[in-house]
């Protein structure tokens, strides 16, 4: 199987769906037929689905792809708060990714998630393995440190950026971590994708609360509940997922195979989307179609 990463963005050939999961609207990207095997793309923390447009198209012959914006992010609904804080517990995010997947009819799916959505999906094939063909991490780990989280909850309690012009947001515009070799142009297509006008300024599209609420679980004693089949894909300069946890992973997984992404930082999906899908591709021709 190979894949060839699309010169234009993936989304000019997407069809924009809306879910209604959980008492909320959820939004994603769609690519190929209906009536193939399912594909569930899950983006990281602050982000949105824009960060899978070179992979959903590169799929859209062999499988039905969607690129969700999780809850709290990108053009999906904002939890509401209550007496305990607005839901954005790892039970949540996975409780969406089931609900979405009956909605649609997905007995199973393969699942790839970056970052925070690797987590997510990682916590999916563990709570509900019968739910996952096949699981692909990008550049996650089962656990965040206490410092680390601590840092997310305080940075999201600030509240959110507002710009007086969209040129301002625009130049405001960083990845987290910073460290990229991504185009400049993709980088500028992802801030534009990421920003919403409200009350006469201009805002990113995640809600603070999914930092300064956030709740994730504690992945590590899960791993060996996974059943599916497993690739884990590192980048080579990540500060997140560093060599010595990538090796405890791999031997708590069950059926796992390990790929390096070469000169590319946390954001793999943007510094390498050619080896990134060629890593991909590696992997899917090893699964039942």
């Amino acid at each position: 199987m190979s894949i060839s990463v699309p010169r234009t963005y993936g989304c000019e050939s997407a069809r924009r769906r809306s879910f209604s999961i959980n008492g909320l609207t959820l939004s994603g990207l769609e690519w190929g037929a209906p009536d193939r095997p399912p594909f569930l793309c899950l983006h990281g923390g602050a982000a949105h689905a824009h960060w899978f447009d070179a992979v959903g198209p590169a799929l859209a012959d062999r499988y039905h792809v969607i690129a969700l914006d999780q809850r709290g992010h990108g053009e999906s609904a904002w939890a509401p708060a209550s007496p305990e804080g607005k839901g954005y517990a790892t039970a949540d995010f996975v409780g969406d990714l089931v609900a979405l997947m009956d909605a649609l009819g997905w007995r199973r799916a393969t699942v790839c998630g970056h970052s925070m959505g690797g987590h997510n999906a990682m916590a999916l094939s563990a709570w509900h393995p019968d739910r996952v063909a096949a699981l692909i991490v990008v550049d996650s780990r089962p656990a965040l440190p206490p410092e680390r989280l601590d840092q997310m909850h305080r940075r999201g309690r600030r509240g959110p950026w507002r710009h007086e012009t969209l040129e301002a947001a625009l130049k405001s515009f960083r990845l987290l971590p910073r460290e990229t070799v991504a185009a400049p142009e993709l980088l500028e297509h992802l801030a534009r994708a990421g920003i919403a006008e409200r009350a006469g300024r201009f805002l990113y599209r995640f809600d603070p609360a999914t930092n300064g609420s956030r709740r994730p679980a504690d992945v590590w004693p899960l791993l060996e509940r996974i059943a599916a089949p497993t690739l884990v894909v590192r980048a080579e300069h990540s500060p997140v997922l560093p060599p010595p946890m990538l090796e405890e992973m791999t031997r708590r997984l069950r059926q796992v195979s390990v790929e390096v992404i070469s000169g590319a930082y946390h954001h793999l999906l943007l510094d390498q989307p050619e080896a990134f899908t060629a890593a991909l591709a590696r992997f899917l021709a090893r699964q039942p179609a």
